[in-house]
């Protein structure tokens, strides 16, 4: 959610930071600013909307009406590139913001500056105690231009600075005024040969380059200058040169940590010929399903998987002693857990409890020391999950971290953290993060499950061999996916479209609908199938097109009863199964086969059809899939 980025060096900063904000177009923003030290003041360009916009206000030059593809993505890099021409300065910082104060306009963009011009900031997160600090600055004569949070901070930042003349003494004493989550970024007239960031429970990070240093919300926009970075740790601050980088913590204390190393760069960050990322992202899951299998499972001589093993291999002991895994995660993250829910049942025969972090932080939740915590975030910065996590620790639970992205908060904070090597995922609705998610769960039930003495050799054996097959058959899926598109072709106007289906398949209707309303804005609902008669089915009409999740053989006969409920009242029905009988013969207008597969991971099979859909539809409907209006990749407010 929002984006910031920084850059301090020889270069000029202005096509820099720009560049690097389009690399994070996809968190999900509503306008874009820049702020440059030109060497006599520092300049701030800010306009509501898309990227194009910011350039086309530095240059004065509008992107012709027409271009479309490469023609349209060559001419707005070449735009670019230059407004260099126009704004001269080697130090800068730029945003790209998600309105949370006050609404998307030119005034509320960041970057925001004290009355003076002299002191210029971006910020993600949000301020809590704002409204107080702004009464007090108004009772003393500070004039606000914007409804925002943010400028409440620039202000205060003013104050200490002219105060104590250090305009490093003034960034901590201002933080330590400060409640709520932030990331910022501060340039100041006075010192140009420098930028200062700080983080408290929204990500930051630094580039590391030569004669040259970022920083970044995300990997992605410093990746063309840099692979080495620091990822700041909570309450850290980093002040940024062009030949070094110094590091302190809240108290002024200079810090030591060694860099990161990321080991993929800018061309997996890049679309490869596809049109869209999330379309990618898609056709990326064998790879991404194999790289996160491929290091965990354990085989003996003759090449047979026999084990489960994770790198940190931290709490086997409390796997063996524990009642109860609870569960708490947000959105697709959540969806992953609920199919999770059914694997720990059914393989490890464990307690599961699955908790929307949202809800959970607010409520009194009961929780016992032998109960393991679980989280799930892809982005590792999710701000609900991490408040979850927070309270469990507090309470002397141990924590699982599962997420995708190294250095994250939720992967410093948890006991034990198991990475999804799905690299990384551009669009913002989740495809890959999904799949490699529900992976490292079922990876886990039945390490959980050999620990417990719940699951024999034989079936851990059995469960990981066909695991190792997955891959293979979701490329068969993705080879097939011209029945989708075409179904899709026909299907995109429906008024409503719900999702049934059952046990696990019912786990897999909530992550279906949620993907097609995330990127179609179609209206989509999940429910489990036996739900229906219990009220949705006054809602069935001929505008609506039932999916149906199909993949355990003993309830063909109920989700087939099902079907033929709504078909009878004029809906169109798709069904996504392994049957390879006539089960559903006559009840479905599609029926799209998956290989076949143990209804007990059939899961990781039986979304990519689902995931397919929701892109045609979306495509058809005229809609950019990869940024879909409102949402934001990584939620890390509330």
């Amino acid at each position: 959610m929002c984006g910031i980025v920084g850059y301090v060096g020889n270069k000029n900063a202005t096509s820099v930071l720009i560049r690097a904000l389009k690399k994070l177009e996809y968190r999900g923003y509503d306008s874009a600013g820049i702020a440059v030290y030109t060497g006599d003041e520092i300049v701030v360009k800010k306009v509501k909307g898309a990227l194009k916009n910011l350039s086309e206000r530095i240059t004065g030059e509008v992107i012709p009406e027409g271009l479309k593809g490469n023609e349209y993505s060559d001419y707005e890099n070449k735009l670019a590139l230059k407004t260099d021409e126009f704004v001269k300065g080697t130090l800068g910082i730029g945003h790209t913001r998600w309105a949370t104060h006050g609404e998307p306009s030119d005034t509320n963009s960041h970057p925001h500056t004290n009355m003076d011009g002299t002191i210029s900031i971006v910020h993600n997160g949000i301020i809590e105690n704002y409204a107080d600090l702004k009464a007090k600055l108004q009772a003393q004569g500070v004039v606000f231009k914007s409804q925002t949070d943010t400028e409440v901070v620039v202000h205060l930042l003013d104050q200490k600075y002219k105060a104590t003349g250090d305009i490093f003494k003034a960034v901590i004493e201002t933080l330590h005024m400060l409640e709520g989550s932030y990331a910022l970024g501060v340039v100041c007239k006075n010192y140009p040969d420098r930028i200062i960031a700080a983080r408290k429970e929204s990500p930051l990070i630094v580039g590391l380059g030569k004669g040259e240093n970022f920083i970044a919300s995300d990997v992605p926009a410093i990746l063309e200058h840099t692979r080495d970075v620091y990822y700041l740790g909570e309450r850290e601050l980093a002040v940024l040169y062009t030949d070094h980088v110094d590091l302190f913590n809240f108290e002024g204390e200079k810090i030591i940590k060694q860099p990161s190393h990321v080991e993929w760069d800018i061309d997996a960050a890049e679309k490869g010929g596809y049109e869209h990322f999330m379309i990618k992202e898609i056709h990326e899951q064998p790879k991404g399903l194999t790289d996160t299998m491929r290091p965990r499972i354990v085989k003996d001589g003759s090449g047979k998987p026999t084990d489960v093993y994770f790198e940190e291999n931290k709490m086997d002991d409390a796997w063996k002693k524990a009642s109860r895994v609870v569960i708490t995660a947000c959105g697709t993250a959540y969806h992953a857990g609920v199919v999770a829910k059914y694997a720990f049942e059914k393989i490890a025969r464990m307690k599961v409890d699955v908790d929307v972090a949202s809800e959970f932080r607010y409520r009194d939740p009961i929780l016992d020391k032998s109960d393991i915590f679980m989280v799930v975030s892809q982005s590792g910065e999710t701000a609900d999950t991490l408040s979850a996590l927070r309270l469990a620790k507090a309470q002397g639970l141990k924590v699982v971290a599962i997420t995708n992205c190294v250095g994250s908060t939720v992967s410093r904070e948890a006991d034990d953290v198991i990475y999804t090597l799905a690299g990384p995922e551009i669009a913002v609705a989740s495809t890959k993060a999904y799949t490699t998610q529900v992976l490292c769960m079922f990876l886990l039930a039945i390490k959980a499950g050999k620990l417990r003495g719940t699951l024999s050799d034989e079936e851990a054996t059995k469960l990981l061999s066909e695991l190792e097959g997955i891959p293979a058959k979701i490329q068969q899926i993705l080879d097939g996916k011209d029945i989708i598109q075409k179904f899709a072709s026909q299907q995109f106007n429906k008024d409503k479209i719900f999702y049934i289906g059952r046990q696990f398949d019912s786990a897999t209707s909530l992550e279906s609908a949620l993907k097609l309303k995330e990127v179609s804005y179609m209206h989509s609902e999940a429910f489990a199938a036996g739900e229906l008669k219990h009220g949705p089915i006054a809602l069935i009409d001929p505008q609506t097109l039932v999916v149906a999740i199909a993949s355990e053989p003993k309830l063909y006969d109920k989700i087939g009863s099902n079907m033929v409920e709504v078909k009878s009242r004029g809906a169109t029905v798709m069904v996504i199964t392994q049957d390879e009988g006539d089960a559903f013969d006559g009840k479905a207008d599609l029926v799209f086969k998956i290989p076949e597969c143990s209804s007990t991971l059939a899961s990781l099979l039986t979304v990519i059809p689902a995931q397919l859909f929701a892109y045609y539809c979306a495509i058809m409907r005229g809609f950019n899939p990869d940024k879909p209006r409102n949402l934001a990749k990584s939620v890390t407010v509330e």
